[in-house]
């Protein structure tokens, strides 16, 4: 039988080497090493050397705790996407920012962690275990959502996002907190709870154009062991904390520019939305000093604060990075190439000039020949567009 080399924190396994591969449960030295690791800042060496040994574990199959430290567990074997993630959300908690991450499927192994994920058949909250795969499991992150089944991932996520996030933005104010909180789950938990339940993005009877493989899922899942790897060359728990690490690296990255860049944008777009009708009386016309990222957030907000059709924005008015200013109709949907109401007919494909003695309006730069979006040297001249827009038919 192969034997390979046991977890370095096992002390006898110095000598006895660890039988056949990560999931074999038992060393040879008959102290029940399993896979794991810890964060070794500030752990003592003491501490590193107990961190897994269940020192004489070997009758009641239960580990030893070395003194306070907490454990998060999970299963052994092939990782994904989700219960790597879960670890490293779990790990930004200061409750467990320097516990053992232990992965077995033994369940006496079980009962010594604090936090159990993505194994055991049970989702309880107060006793901290999240797992999804037990039949008759219905958690969904919202009623709005509940096309998606959460995973550990989106378990964790659920229950402890909210602190997860403040881990991530010390001093993020409440009203940002909620609205983040529910971005980042749609942003980038969501489609890890999909595919970890094998749920398509769409329905289609057609073959894929192309195949996608480089979503964060199958980067995490390109690291377990190759079929041709050797069990030597082969450190399972070094790979399951790179796979933790590389769904926590970029979930941090999501996070803080949904803070950073995305919320900012939605701020002043929730700002001259309640401002409109300053603009014009209509409430059609919105206004952007300065240009950002309007769509989504104008989507989002007109839903949110239930603006009757009539008042929907139908242009939107910016400055351009230029010293120009820009006319663009509102879109039926934000994918949509189709405009609630496009510029005049007349206009379509003018420039200059011959726009401007078109529409009677001086400083004009065009208009685009679609009718989705026009151009003018001032605010003002922008404005007059979208203003004598809404009275053409």
């Amino acid at each position: 039988m192969t034997r390979v080399q046991c977890d370095p924190a096992c002390a006898p396994a110095r000598v006895c080497g660890r039988v056949a591969r990560e999931n074999a449960l038992r060393c040879v030295c008959g102290g029940g090493c399993v896979g794991a690791w810890g964060d070794a800042e500030g752990m003592t060496a003491e501490s590193k050397r107990q961190r897994v040994h269940e020192s004489g574990a070997a009758d009641s199959g239960r580990p030893v705790r070395s003194g306070a430290m907490k454990k998060l567990g999970t299963h052994d074997g092939t990782f994904h996407c989700d219960e790597a993630f879960a670890i490293y959300m779990l790990r930004l908690l200061d409750e467990y920012k320097d516990a053992e991450v232990v992965r077995s499927r033994d369940p006496k192994v079980w009962e010594g962690v604090d936090v159990l994920v993505d194994v055991g058949a049970v989702y309880d909250h107060q006793a901290k275990r999240y797992d999804h795969h037990q039949r008759g499991f219905e958690e969904f992150f919202s009623l709005e959502r509940s096309e998606i089944k959460l995973s550990s991932a989106g378990l964790v996520y659920k229950h402890y996002g909210r602190d997860i996030i403040k881990a991530v933005l010390p001093g993020v104010r409440d009203d940002a907190l909620e609205v983040l909180y529910t971005k980042v789950y749609s942003g980038f938990i969501e489609a890890i709870d999909a595919i970890d339940n094998g749920i398509q993005m769409f329905e289609s009877t057609q073959p894929a154009r192309y195949s996608m493989r480089t979503d964060l899922s199958s980067r995490v899942g390109a690291l377990n062991q190759n079929w041709n790897e050797s069990d030597e060359d082969f450190d399972a728990m070094a790979r399951f904390k790179q796979a933790s690490e590389l769904a926590g690296t970029e979930f941090v990255a999501c996070v803080k520019y949904y803070a950073n860049v995305w919320l900012p944008a939605r701020d002043i777009v929730v700002l001259v939305l309640n401002s409109r009708f300053l603009e014009d009386s209509s409430g059609n016309i919105l206004v952007l000093e300065q240009f950002c990222p309007w769509k989504a957030h104008l989507f989002d907000l007109e839903e949110e604060l239930a603006i009757p059709a009539a008042e929907r924005p139908l242009f939107v008015i910016y400055a351009d990075y230029g010293k120009s200013w820009r006319v663009q109709a509102v879109p039926e949907t934000e994918s949509s190439f189709k405009s609630r109401k496009p510029l005049p007919e007349a206009w379509r494909g003018l420039r200059d000039d011959e726009l401007s003695a078109k529409s009677g309006i001086p400083g004009c730069i065009f208009v685009h020949a679609a009718g989705f979006i026009g151009g003018n040297v001032t605010k003002e001249g922008a404005l007059e567009m979208a203003r004598q827009a809404l009275r053409i038919e």
